[in-house]
């Protein structure tokens, strides 16, 4: 049996316990920063030559020009034309679902004309290009690529450039397959904090791109960070994390895959169960003991379950909605008789999955709603990625001469009021 703390809520000290369990405290110490501002400052400053001498000293590739660190849309092609035909079946049938649900986030110009005849409104346009990053060689995730290119596509985004690291020159024939079927416009062979200042800032071989989307290691997600203002981000992701509430009427062989489901990442990741049954804990803790030995990453999942699992007793399903929204989860599913009544009132998670026969690991692959998903309780004011991330809005204003004449008073009494004289005479010019 993995060494998971089990705790009730009625136990004193519960809340404090709690809130250390949850704290992570993921962010890079000076060296890595240091580190990392180094190498933004050389590719920034020498561009091509930098990036290529960092991408052959982490990655030991030998490229002699970055020209050999570009993978053309052929190897795309013959990567997709050369996988099994049941997993070509899968990505382009998760691909086909993932666009079908972000089709309907598609935002829409908008405007409306006053009496007067002013034209107020809101105009929406895409970004002209995008940086997608993508962890390469054996840490590799085809539905990586689909979750962050796919609703970038959607929005109508002009261009895609994807970076993923191929050290030793090892290459994942399904992440270039994903690529080809989300329809990546260019891909380069570098990864890391230098393929992140690449993107940020340009070079002579990788365009400038308006944001970068995608996970990656600490020195990657520190140097988002840093680039974050002369480019946009969409996250710094922490470890990933699960959060099941149960009412006990679920096998508890689910539940312990689905607790695994998410230790399995790595460490640090997070998988917490709420049940108010205590005898349904000892159940899903007996099918963890018996399961276990079953995974090929049980050291990850021991040590995660160890280090940041727990197994909780609540008073009753109420205070699990309380928990819940106290520890707004990437992932929460409600494996309840009457999902979609405790759904309304959850107010923060990542993804909501209902019901007995919703596994999370649907929605990291194929349900169709995205799987990039806020983390560490950022759910409190983030959102799940998505089309409306991969569009801007821009404001339309066009007064009628009548709408300048009334504005134009209103406007001068604010701006005079804040001693801004040359605002409140732009405004009385127009204003008759």
């Amino acid at each position: 049996m993995p060494e998971i703390r089990r705790l009730t809520t009625g136990s004193p000290g519960f809340r404090e316990e709690l809130e250390r369990l949850l704290a992570w405290e993921g962010v890079s110490d000076q060296d890595v920063q240091e580190r990392v501002r180094e190498i933004l400052q050389q590719v920034r400053g020498r561009g091509d030559a930098a990036l290529l001498e960092y991408t052959n000293r982490f990655d030991r590739v030998g490229a002699r020009s970055m020209s050999d660190l570009e993978i053309p849309a052929r190897r795309l092609e013959r990567a997709l034309d050369a996988i099994p035909g049941e997993q070509r079946q899968a990505l382009e049938g998760a691909a086909q679902r993932i666009r079908d649900y972000h089709r309907r986030q598609l935002q829409e110009s908008w405007s409306y004309t006053e009496p007067d005849g002013t034209l107020l409104g809101q105009q929406v346009s895409a970004l002209e290009r995008v940086g997608l990053y993508v962890p390469g060689g054996r840490a590799a995730y085809p539905s990586s690529v689909l979750m962050n290119a796919l609703p970038a596509r959607v929005a109508g985004v002009d261009e895609l450039i994807m970076v993923v690291p191929t050290p030793g020159g090892e290459v994942n024939e399904l992440v270039l397959a994903a690529a080809a079927i989300a329809g990546v416009d260019r891909v380069f062979a570098i990864g890391g904090a230098q393929a992140i200042a690449a993107l940020a800032y340009g070079t002579r071989s990788v365009p400038r791109v308006d944001k970068i989307v995608g996970p990656g290691n600490i020195y990657v997600a520190t140097a988002k960070g840093m680039v974050y203002g002369s480019v946009g981000i969409d996250m710094i992701a922490g470890p990933s994390e699960i959060l099941v509430v149960c009412d006990g009427g679920t096998h508890p062989d689910w539940i312990a895959m689905d607790l695994f489901s998410q230790a399995e990442h790595d460490e640090d990741a997070q998988a917490i169960l709420l049940t108010p049954d205590a005898t349904f804990l000892d159940r899903v803790a007996a099918s963890m003991e018996r399961l276990l030995p079953e995974m090929e990453r049980a050291d990850i999942i021991r040590a995660s379950l160890s280090a940041r699992g727990a197994l909780i007793q609540v008073r009753d399903l109420d205070e699990a909605v309380e928990i819940a929204n106290l520890v707004a989860p990437e992932h929460l599913e409600l494996s309840v008789a009457e999902p979609l009544e405790l759904a309304r009132r959850i107010r923060h998670a990542g993804a909501i999955f209902l019901g007995r026969h919703t596994a999370e690991a649907i929605g990291d692959y194929c349900a169709g709603p995205n799987h990039v998903l806020p983390t560490s309780r950022t759910a409190r004011f983030s959102s799940p990625l998505g089309v409306y991330d991969f569009q801007k809005r821009s404001s339309l204003i066009m007064c009628s001469p009548a709408g300048a004449a009334a504005l134009g008073i209103t406007a001068s009494r604010l701006a005079r009021g804040e001693g801004l004289t040359a605002h409140a005479r732009s405004a009385e010019y127009r204003s008759g």
